[in-house]
């Protein structure tokens, strides 16, 4: 009997709403936007990913609709497992990720001697990695 393919990313992920940041008085986040990292911006506000930005989870709602603007909410996946897209360096299995550009991840670098105020900005435990396209994580 052949082995049957897990969709880890149903394993208890965990949820929050957030609400959207801003730039110029529109959202920085879209519909277009599902499916990538994002960042806390703000006191309990997300936007896009931006390199070498701590990843906060992976967007996978938004409520309202585009031209709602101002008054739609955020839904993070900030714990379990999730599929992300990656730019370049793409990490290897067992690394951990940072932001990339646009909403993606990218390899974490390598610690130096001392870690920055507040801590490691290293996010999750990569778990597979597709090609250079995406990366399966635990955001532990």
């Amino acid at each position: 009997m052949p082995l049957r393919e897990q969709n880890l990313e149903t394993v208890a992920p965990v949820l929050a709403t957030f609400k959207i940041s801003q730039t110029g008085g529109l959202d920085d986040l879209s519909d277009a936007d599902i499916d990538r990292a994002v960042m806390l911006t703000g006191n309990y506000e997300v936007g896009p990913a931006a390199d070498g930005a701590r990843v906060l989870g992976k967007l996978v709602a938004l409520t309202l609709t585009d031209k709602d603007n101002g008054e739609r909410l955020a839904t993070v996946q900030i714990g379990g497992i999730c599929r992300l897209p990656l730019s370049a360096t793409a990490p290897a299995v067992g690394e951990a990720v940072v932001g990339g550009a646009d909403g993606t991840v990218r390899q974490a670098p390598a610690l130096t001697d001392h870690d920055p105020a507040g801590g490691n900005i290293a996010r999750g435990i990569v778990l597979d990695v597709t090609g250079t396209t995406h990366c399966t994580l635990y955001l532990n």
